[in-house]
């Protein structure tokens, strides 16, 4: 046996069930499964649910009242993928979806998997600056996009990057700000130099259905099959690649539902791979309340559509518990529901299940660099551990707990950055091989950047950003925690924390609180309610009250602005 063959069989853990033995030694874990990862190809996935539920819906769109059936689903994806090759694209190519959570996007995702052409996922909120660097990066060859949605005009600003559209023909533009973009497609209305999508979809030939078909001899589960950006600042973006198995997979093991309530937005990894693979892998019905984020409309869609999971980042179920008519709502057919894409409180689990009766209500962890889930919990697990912990290491996956500075695993319970290694791991930053292995070591692991801790059962604990982290007068101290504590009081509704600059202390802790309609409370009463329960660094030396949080498209905190804003008011 190797070094590490040794590794795997002392500490694997199975995690077909949640495991009940302690079988850890050392901050180093290994998912095993009895189930075998999937090799078969989006499309084919897809084909399955469709041969198993054709006249079950796949789709609903509660905003325009569109409802499409697995089959009808599948028809479109052939008819758009025989259009996509039929105006000139190719395997290989790449494609920006930018748009919000329209019908449209996740026809793309499906007809793009079928061609071998490569999805870019471009957030619906980018401006003029932004979305030309992101297809710049990634060298776009096609544009989808809607004519607009609220503020953002998508043609407009096309037209102002690529002037050339309007003499250009269909599918001929040849733009000297975009070399590479030669396509633009508006899926709801005619523009000039581009395609109408009903035309595109209209365009295929029997050769380009033959093409179709050909193309899927030659497809494989390891193929480049979407790339997605994250970003740290503006314009500093990191496109990276997800290939087929890497996405397939990930929600092969996530939880089997029927009917999901689908808030979050698809050009984030939580949607297309949570909403749009769960649909194709499993046979399940997506539910999406509005095109861009709108809490009530989740409770509508949840009592409306009878969905028996929910999705949500912990702003989104936070802003849920926060509706004026949640208490007037029919939440009996809601088993669970899962919350990601950021840390959540504690005692917001709580208040979720309390309120809807989702007793399946899970915590999911990822990066999307990860496609996105490496730990979940399970449906039967206490409320212990849906609440204090991030959920066990995912079937196929293996993690480990490091020094930060060493790179030396450290004891079991002891905290350290979380790095993870599996088929859930990205291909590469795009054409940033300095950006790639800076992220992923040489033996393929890659570094999260998150401070965690694993307990002898394979399950994690998230304790914060390595970013994040606050270095007060030497101690180090995680926002998280403060967070967690904070939102146990019985007027605030929500809590983030920072660490804002101080002269003598290099940093000092502030809490960024926004409380329950109708509440009154003062600095001075939250100080008091963490002395004596927080060690005395940790309580807050600045109180600020807010009525929001800068937020992503996702619902993520943007935390860097957060801080900005609380120094500016606090004249710091």
């Amino acid at each position: 046996y190797t070094h590490t063959k040794c590794k795997l069989i002392f500490h694997a853990v199975h995690v077909d069930n949640p495991p009940s033995i302690p079988t850890l030694t050392t901050s180093y874990v290994h998912g095993i499964s009895s189930h075998s990862l999937l090799s078969s190809t989006v499309d084919q996935c897809l084909q399955h649910s469709v041969e198993r539920h054709p006249d079950r819906e796949a789709l609903v769109f509660m905003q325009n009242g569109m409802r499409k059936t697995f089959a009808q689903f599948y028809q479109d994806v052939e008819q758009t993928a025989a259009g996509l090759l039929a105006v000139g694209l190719k395997r290989g190519d790449r494609l920006g979806m930018w748009g919000p959570n329209i019908y449209e996007w996740i026809l793309m995702q499906f007809a793009t998997a079928k061609t071998g052409i490569i999805l870019v996922s471009v957030n619906p909120a980018y401006q003029l600056q932004e979305v030309e660097f992101a297809l710049k990066k990634v060298q776009c060859n096609a544009v989808v996009c809607p004519t607009q949605f609220k503020t953002q005009r998508y043609c407009d600003m096309l037209r102002q990057l690529c002037p050339e559209m309007e003499t250009a023909s269909s599918g001929g533009i040849k733009s000297s700000r975009l070399p590479d973009l030669h396509t633009v497609i508006v899926t709801d209305s005619q523009q000039p130099g581009a395609f109408h999508l009903k035309d595109v979809m209209q365009a295929g030939s029997s050769q380009h259905y033959q093409q179709l078909q050909d193309l899927q001899k030659k497809l494989s589960c390891d193929d480049p099959i979407n790339i997605q950006f994250t970003s740290v600042l503006l314009c500093n973006f990191h496109p990276f690649c997800i290939t087929r198995r890497n996405s397939k997979n990930n929600d092969y093991f996530q939880i089997k539902n029927v009917r999901i309530c689908l808030p979050v937005p698809l050009y984030h990894c939580f949607g297309s791979v949570g909403g749009g693979m769960v649909m194709a892998v499993h046979g399940t019905t997506v539910i999406f309340p509005s095109t861009g984020y709108d809490g009530h409309a989740n409770l509508v869609a949840i009592e409306k559509e009878k969905c028996t999971f929910m999705y949500g980042t912990p702003t989104m179920f936070i802003d849920m518990l926060s509706q004026p008519d949640l208490a007037q709502i029919d939440f009996s057919s809601v088993e669970g529901g899962i919350t990601a894409g950021s840390p959540c409180p504690p005692e917001v689990i709580r208040k979720v299940i309390n309120a809807t009766g989702a007793k399946e209500m899970l915590i999911a962890y990822g990066t999307t660099e990860n496609s996105p889930v490496t730990f979940c919990g399970f449906p039967i697990d206490s409320i212990e551990r849906k609440t204090e912990t991030a959920g066990c290491i995912c079937p196929h996956t293996e993690a480990k707990v490091v020094n930060p500075t060493t790179g030396e695993i450290v004891p079991l319970g002891a905290q350290g950055e979380l790095m993870i290694r599996g088929y859930c791991v990205m291909l590469e930053y795009w054409k940033d091989d300095e950006k790639t292995q800076e992220c992923i070591t040489k033996d393929c692991w890659y570094k999260t950047g998150d401070i965690a801790s694993l307990d002898g059962y394979g399950y994690c604990k998230i304790d914060g950003r390595i970013k994040d982290l606050i270095i007060r007068g030497g101690e180090n101290i995680y926002p998280a925690e403060i967070e967690q504590f904070l939102h146990t009081h019985p007027q605030i509704q929500e809590a983030q924390v920072v660490g804002v600059k101080d002269e003598r202390m290099g940093e000092e802790v502030c809490a960024c609180i926004r409380l329950k309609a109708g509440q009154e409370c003062t600095a001075e009463e939250i100080k008091a309610y963490c002395k004596g329960k927080l060690a005395h660094y940790k309580v807050p030396r600045y109180v600020t009250f807010v009525q929001g949080y800068p937020l992503t498209v996702t619902g993520k905190i943007q935390k860097y602005k957060l801080r900005e804003q609380a120094e500016k008011l606090l004249g710091l």
